[in-house]
C-alpha cells in the first residue's frame, strides 16, 4: 500500500527534526543529564513537529544508552518502535475529550510499564478536553507516579487552563523557515527522484505558511498529478492560484486606479476557479517586497504610502473575507472603495497644483517689475467685506435633519432601508454611479424615518466629501432602491454624542421637536468666482446662490 510522503519522511530521531533546534537541544540535554520532567506541553501552529517530537522523546527517554538520541539497537528501542508497544499511549483529545475517558486514564496511570522504563502518555489537541476532563487530569499531573510522563500537544494554548499549564514544562514551537522547508523538500525529491525547479519549491514553502507537513503534503499532491517532473505551471494549475507576475500586474492596475481592468481580472480569475482569498495572501507578500523596493528607491512606484495603505486594507479585511459567503464581491467592493478614495485625493492634488501654478506665475510677474513690488509694500492690507466671505448653512441643515430624524425615528423603517441598501451591491460596477454606490456602502445607517435618513462616516473628511455629492447620492437612492428621503451625513464621533443625548432624553421622557429646514445657501467670495453650474450639479435646485 502506498505511504504518503509526510508519513514516509516523518522524523525518526532528534537529528532528523527540521527547524526546531532549541526544543530539540533542550530535550536532548534533559535526557543526557537525567533531568526529565513529569509533564510537558508543546504548543505551536499545525504541522511544525509537535507530535513527531513527542513520539521521538517518548522513545529516546526509554533508550538504554541515554545519550540524547535513539540508538535503535537496544531492546527498549526495538520494543518502542513496534505499534504493539503498550507503554507509549497516544490519545486524541478531539474524540476522547470527556471526563470518563480521563478518569479511565487516571486509573491506569498507577500500573507499572510492561516493557519500558517510563510509561508515556501523548495527548494530542489537548485544548479540546472539557473543563470536567481537565479537572480530572489536574490531580494526576500534579502528583504523577515516578514511572509516568505526560506530553500534551495543542495548537491553541489559550484554551488550556492555567492550572494545567503551570504544572507542565512549556515548549513553544515556531513556524519553520522557508529555507529549511525548501532544503527538506529537495532532499525528499532527491530520494523520490522528482525533478522540480526552485521557483516551485519556493512557492510551496510560501504557501505552506511555515508548516512542514503541509509543504510535504502539497509536494505529494503535485507528485500524484505530474509524476516525476513538476513545473511551476503545474503548481499554479493544481492549487488554483495565479503566477507571481500576474499578481504584480494586478497590483499595478490597482495602484493606477484602473477600475475596469481590476474588475475584469477578478471576474476572469473567479470564472476559472482561482482561490481569490489565496490571491490576497499572495498580494500581501508581493506588496511587502514592492514597498521595501519603493522605500529604498529601487521601485517604479513613487507613492509608497499608497502601497502601505493597500496592504493594511487587505490585512485588516482578510479574516472577514475568508469567512464571507461571497468573498469575490467583498474583495471587489473593498478594492473599488480604495480606488475611489484615491481618485478623490488625486483630483484634489491636481486642483491644488493648478492653484499653486497660478500663484507662482503671478508672483514671478511681480518680481520682474520692481516698481509694482514697491507699490504693493506701501499699500495697506484690505480685509474682505463681511458679506463677501465664503459662507454655507449646509452643516446647519445636516444637524436639523438629524434632529428631525430622531423626532420621527422608526425602527422598522431602519430595517427596511438596510435591506434596500444591500441591493446597492448590484450597481458597484456601474461606470457612471459605481463610485457613488461605494460611498453609500461605506457608510453606516444610523436613524431612519418616513422622511429622513441619517448615515455616518468614520472621518470628517469623508463627511465633507460626501456632503458635496449630496444631490447625486440622493438621486442614486431614489432611482436605484426607491429611497426618497432627506439625508443627513454626519461623523461617527457626532453620532456617538447625539446617541447619548437621545438616550438621556428618552429616560427623562423628553421629546424632539420638528425644526423647519431652511433652503441651502452658499455664498462665494465674489460673484466672479461663483460657479453656479457646479453648485447646482452638487446640490440641485434647492441651492440659492447670492
Amino acid at each position: 500500500m502506498y505511504q504518503t510522503l509526510y508519513r514516509k519522511y516523518r522524523p525518526k530521531n532528534f537529528d532528523s527534526v527540521v527547524g526546531q533546534d532549541v526544543v530539540v537541544q533542550t530535550l536532548k540535554n534533559s535526557i543526557k543529564n537525567s533531568k526529565i520532567n513529569h509533564a510537558y506541553i508543546f504548543f505551536g501552529p499545525r504541522g511544525v513537529g509537535k507530535t513527531s517530537i513527542a513520539k521521538i522523546f517518548a522513545r529516546t527517554v526509554n533508550c538504554d544508552k541515554q545519550d540524547g538520541n535513539i540508538c535503535d539497537e537496544c531492546d527498549k528501542c526495538i520494543s518502542s518502535k513496534s505499534n504493539e508497544c503498550l507503554d507509549i499511549i497516544e490519545i486524541d483529545a478531539a474524540s476522547n475529550n470527556g471526563v470518563d475517558e480521563i478518569r479511565e486514564l487516571r486509573d491506569k496511570v498507577n500500573l507499572v510499564p510492561s516493557e519500558l522504563k517510563y510509561k508515556v502518555y501523548i495527548i494530542d489537541e489537548v485544548h479540546m478536553l472539557t473543563i470536567q476532563a481537565f479537572n480530572a487530569l489536574l490531580k494526576t499531573l500534579e502528583e504523577p507516579p515516578a514511572h509516568v510522563i505526560f506530553i500534551l500537544a495543542t495548537t491553541d494554548p489559550q484554551k488550556v487552563p492555567e492550572t494545567i499549564i503551570s504544572r507542565c514544562q512549556c515548549f513553544s514551537f515556531d513556524r519553520i523557515s522557508n529555507n529549511d522547508i525548501i532544503s527538506n523538500l529537495k532532499n525528499i525529491c532527491k530520494e523520490e527522484k522528482i525533478e522540480i525547479d526552485d521557483e516551485t519549491l519556493e512557492s510551496i514553502a510560501e504557501m505552506s505558511n511555515g508548516g512542514m507537513r503541509d509543504s510535504i503534503g502539497m509536494l505529494d499532491k503535485l507528485f500524484a498529478y505530474c509524476g516525476n517532473k513538476i513545473t511551476y505551471n503545474d503548481f499554479i494549475k493544481v492549487n488554483k492560484i495565479v503566477s507571481t507576475k500576474e499578481v504584480d500586474s494586478f497590483i499595478d492596475l490597482v495602484y493606477k486606479n484602473n477600475i475596469n481592468e481590476v474588475i475584469t481580472k477578478i471576474d476572469e480569475w473567479n470564472s476559472t476557479g482561482v482561490n481569490v482569498t489565496q490571491l490576497l495572501e499572495m498580494m500581501l507578500n508581493s506588496l511587502k517586497n514592492i514597498i521595501i523596493s519603493s522605500i529604498t528607491g529601487k521601485s517604479e512606484y513613487e507613492d509608497s504610502n499608497k502601497l502601505i495603505k493597500l496592504s493594511n486594507l487587505i490585512n485588516e479585511n482578510l479574516f472577514d473575507i475568508k469567512k464571507s459567503s461571497n468573498p469575490k464581491i467583498y474583495i471587489e467592493i473593498m478594492l473599488l472603495g480604495f480606488i475611489n478614495d484615491y481618485q478623490i485625493i488625486s483630483r484634489e492634488i491636481i486642483s491644488e497644483e493648478k492653484s499653486t501654478k497660478i500663484v507662482d506665475k503671478k508672483e514671478s510677474k511681480i518680481k520682474k517689475s520692481p516698481e509694482i513690488v514697491e507699490k504693493k509694500i506701501e499699500e495697506p492690507k484690505i480685509e474682505p467685506k463681511e458679506e463677501e466671505k465664503e459662507e454655507s448653512n449646509i452643516d446647519e441643515i445636516m444637524n436639523i435633519r438629524l434632529n428631525n430624524a430622531f423626532a420621527t425615528a422608526n425602527k422598522q423603517e431602519l430595517e427596511k432601508d438596510k435591506e434596500k441598501f444591500n441591493k446597492l451591491n448590484d450597481y458597484t460596477f456601474d461606470q457612471e454611479i459605481g463610485y457613488l454606490v461605494c460611498s453609500l456602502l461605506d457608510s453606516k445607517l444610523r436613524v431612519s424615518s418616513e422622511d429622513y435618513l441619517v448615515i455616518s462616516y468614520e472621518y470628517d473628511s469623508m463627511v465633507q466629501e460626501n456632503i458635496k455629492l449630496l444631490k447625486k447620492l440622493t438621486d442614486v437612492l431614489k432611482e436605484k432602491i426607491d429611497i426618497t428621503k432627506k439625508i443627513s451625513i454626519i461623523s461617527d464621533e457626532l453620532w456617538e454624542k447625539e446617541k447619548k443625548k437621545y438616550v438621556t432624553m428618552l429616560k427623562n421622557k423628553e421629546k424632539y421637536e420638528i425644526i423647519e429646514e431652511p433652503e441651502l445657501i452658499i455664498n462665494k467670495k465674489t460673484k466672479k468666482e461663483t460657479n453656479k453650474n457646479n453648485i447646482i450639479n452638487d446640490f440641485g435646485d434647492i441651492v440659492e446662490v447670492e
